[in-house]
């Protein structure tokens, strides 16, 4: 059963957008959003087991210099809605 998890990330300021660019780009990172509030990113992330979780906090994330602190929330139920959004106009699915 695959792992879902949000990651949300402190960054040094203006590194944000670099930040972004680096982690879309690993094949467990679903999405990355630049979010304002307390913390400066959020990743959707998606795994085969917590091992992989960790070893990809660990190795990935945590090692960028400009990423200062990362906190993650597994997802333990999700529900998706029945109306497909985007940006410019909602459809009904």
């Amino acid at each position: 059963m695959a792992i879902k998890a949000y990651v949300l990330m402190k960054v040094s300021s203006g590194s944000e957008r670099e930040i972004c660019r680096k982690i879309v780009e690993f094949d467990e990172v679903m999405d990355v959003s630049i979010v304002y509030g307390e913390f400066d990113i959020i990743a959707k992330v998606k795994v085969d087991e917590l091992e992989t979780l960790e070893n990809f906090l660990s190795e990935n994330l945590r090692s960028m210099p400009s990423i200062m602190l990362t906190s993650t929330m597994i997802v333990a139920r999700e529900y998706k809605g029945r109306v497909k959004r985007n940006a410019l106009k909602i459809e009904k699915i």
